[in-house]
Parts: C-alpha cells; sequence; structure tokens
C-alpha cells in the first residue's frame, strides 16, 4: 500500500494541538501518513512520542521522522560530527517510540573535499549510527535523503550506494529535490520509470515495496533547490510520477513537502486513487 500526508502539522491543526491531534485529521482528510518533523532539534517527551504512535497504529497512520537539519556527518570539526550523529540517534530513539519505519535527513555537505572521500566518510558514520541502532534493538531505518544542491552528498547513486553498503541503512528519495539537483531533470514519466528501475536493480525488486519518498513542487537556480512550491505553481510533473509509482506497483510512504502541506497531501492522494480525476501536468 502506498500511504500520502504532510510533512509536519496540518495547516488547518488549530493553534496549541499537537501530532496526538492531527492523528484523527489526518483520517478525516482522507491521509494516512505524516512525517513527524524534528528539524529544529529531536525533542518530544516520549510519553508524548508513545501516544502518538499508539493513535497512529490505531488509525492506520504510517509515521516517518526528518532528523535537525543541522547535520553534517562530513564535518570537519569532530565536535560537530558527532552532534551530528547524536542528532540522527535521537531522532531514531523517538522513532522507535512512535512506531516510525525511516528516519531520514540532509547527510553532508563536501566542503570542496573530494566527492570519493566525502562518500566514505559518510558511510563509516552511517555504519557507526546503525551498530548504535542495531545493539539497541532499534529497527527504525537510516534512511540519507536525496538532497537538491550538487555541493550536499546525497546524488540517487550515492543514497542508494549507502543501502547498499550499510546494515540499516535505507535511503528517501526527494522527487523534487533530483529535479532541482540536475536543472529541471528527471520530470518525465520515462524518467520516473527509469529510477524505479534502478532501484530495483541495485536493491532488489522489495524495495519498491518499502519506499521513503518526497515531493513538492520547487525552484530552482543553476545551483539547485531555491525553494519548495506548491505543486501547481510549478513545474514538476506530479501526475507521471503517480503514474509511475502504480505501474509499478510501488508501497511506502510519499510525503508532501508543498507550503500548502495537506492540501497537495490530499491532491496526490485522489490522483492516485482515482486516475484522471484531478486537473494535472
Amino acid at each position: 500500500m502506498l500511504h500520502f500526508g504532510p510533512a509536519g502539522l496540518p495547516a488547518r491543526l488549530p493553534d496549541g494541538k499537537d501530532y496526538r491531534h492531527a492523528i484523527p485529521l489526518l483520517r478525516e482528510l482522507g491521509l494516512d501518513a505524516i512525517e513527524v518533523e524534528f528539524v529544529h532539534g529531536a525533542r518530544m517527551n516520549p510519553n508524548v512520542a508513545r501516544e502518538v504512535g499508539a493513535a497512529a497504529r490505531d488509525s492506520g497512520i504510517a509515521i516517518t521522522v526528518h532528523a535537525p537539519y543541522y547535520i553534517n556527518l562530513n564535518a570537519r570539526e569532530p565536535d560537530k560530527r558527532e552532534r551530528s550523529v547524536n542528532h540522527i540517534l535521537a531522532s531514531a530513539r523517538l522513532g522507535k517510540l512512535l512506531g516510525a519505519k525511516s528516519v531520514t535527513f540532509h547527510a553532508a555537505f563536501f566542503l570542496g573535499m573530494p566527492r570519493e572521500q566525502v562518500h566514505q566518510t559518510v558511510i563509516s558514520e552511517l555504519g557507526r549510527i546503525a551498530e548504535t541502532l542495531i545493539a539497541e534493538d532499534n529497527p527504525v531505518l537510516i534512511s540519507p535523503e536525496l538532497t537538491g544542491k550538487p555541493v550536499q552528498w546525497g546524488s540517487l547513486e550515492e543514497i542508494l550506494g549507502a543501502a547498499r553498503a550499510v546494515p540499516q541503512v535505507w535511503f528517501c528519495v526527494d522527487f523534487a529535490h533530483l529535479h532541482a539537483r540536475t536543472g529541471g531533470g528527471w520530470n518525465s514519466y520515462e524518467d520516473f520509470s527509469t529510477l524505479l528501475r534502478q532501484v530495483s536493480r541495485e536493491l532488489g525488486s522489495e524495495a519498491l515495496r518499502a519506499m521513503h519518498m518526497h515531493v513538492a513542487g520547487i525552484e530552482f537556480t543553476s545551483k539547485g533547490e531555491k525553494k519548495h512550491l506548491n505543486l501547481e505553481k510549478s513545474d514538476f510533473r506530479y501526475v507521471d510520477l503517480l503514474r509511475a509509482l502504480r505501474d509499478y506497483a510501488v508501497e511506502g510512504s510519499l510525503i508532501c513537502e508543498s507550503p500548502n502541506l495537506e492540501e497537495d497531501a490530499m491532491l496526490l492522494a485522489r490522483e492516485f486513487r482515482e486516475p484522471g480525476k484531478e486537473a494535472g501536468k
């Protein structure tokens, strides 16, 4: 099954309400996923996390997690690198309480260093994180995200390579980021199909049944991602993407990061479930 939902709390949720209140709202909206955003720090009362997880399980809501933005596994300073590792571990520990399948994050910057050197550094740090989680009996998958700028580690090849190399490391495909980092490429049914075939070829066909994915409209420059847009205000061909996901029987979570959050998540869910009913590109 492919689950649809927003990245963070739905915009229509009243002020003062939290993820416990978001779960029933998602069901009302016809959505069945949410990404818990720890982008400014992995802070949530453990008891609240357990409550959210229980409510999500009872409601059939799939949870993923986004770790803090302040991560660079290739930082030159050892203390910054260690803090990055700890941000990911803290997010995964809360993720376990939430019942999350996967925690994603922007893994590293190149900082002018050789690409292969940085890749090996990231693989090493991911290995450290995975070893810790395995020792803690924490099953949450560590899923580096496909990033939106070429100065960031996180190409499609790099994230799939990490998933091949390290146990308990998975990947998060951000289709908007791929579109942006390639200057407007990867934006047709054929492109999306090629990507899904590559995932299947490198990680096995079962990988398509456990995908962690992001999508949004996006504005970009020659340097890559600039900002997210609502889908219908962008050139991103989301109808083509959904057709490819249907044709390749993709399962997992498709998380919407558009500024209007649940509105575009609902648009995606309706178009996926009833092709052609929504206006699209």
